[in-house]
Order: C-alpha cells, then sequence, then structure tokens
C-alpha cells in the first residue's frame, strides 16, 4: 500500500511541478512568474519528497527528508516574498491587461 502513495505523491508532485514551469513561461510580469514560480513549486517539491519519504519506509533517510520538507516549506514562501518586495521597491511595475503603467 504505501508504494501505491508514495508513488501517488511523487507523481502529483510531478504534475504541479510541471504546471509551476508552465507558469513561468506563459505569464507576463515578474509578479505573476514569481507567484506561479513558489506556489505550485513548493508543493510539488514538497509532495516529491514526501512521496519519496513514503517510499522509503520509517528510516534515517526519510526524517532527513522531511526536514528537507520543513525547510522548504519555510525557506521557499519568504524567499518569494523577498524577491516580490525587493522587486516592488526598485520599482518593478505590475503588468496590467489596458497596458496602463501601475
Amino acid at each position: 500500500m504505501s508504494i501505491w502513495i508514495g508513488s501517488g505523491m511523487v507523481t502529483l508532485g510531478i504534475f504541479f511541478s510541471v504546471i509551476g514551469s508552465i507558469g513561468v513561461i506563459r505569464l507576463p510580469d515578474f509578479y505573476s512568474r514569481t507567484h506561479a514560480a513558489s506556489k505550485p513549486d513548493t508543493l510539488g517539491l514538497m509532495l516529491t519528497i514526501l512521496g519519496l519519504a513514503v517510499l522509503e519506509g520509517i528510516t534515517l533517510s526519510s526524517a532527513k527528508l522531511l526536514l528537507i520538507v520543513l525547510f522548504v516549506a519555510l525557506g521557499n514562501p519568504t524567499a518569494t516574498h523577498a524577491l516580490g518586495r525587493a522587486a516592488l521597491r526598485s520599482g518593478v511595475k505590475p503588468w496590467t491587461s489596458r497596458g496602463d503603467k501601475a
């Protein structure tokens, strides 16, 4: 049963990572691309690593994988927020559909 659950989590993680990559390519401005890079890729990486931990079983390696998930859950959103804030302070304008300058 753990093989099915772990494989499903890894597959979902890969799916979310691919969707995030497509969003980075297709979205128009820095802020949208940053959002597409952070949200689905964080979830995708976390699901993939959790799936690997389930496949590994209860070992020291799975404990290390769970620590990686914790660090990703704390670090990736914080880094994305810092990038967005730095871009806003440096004057990067958000894209608008009307072509106006925000």
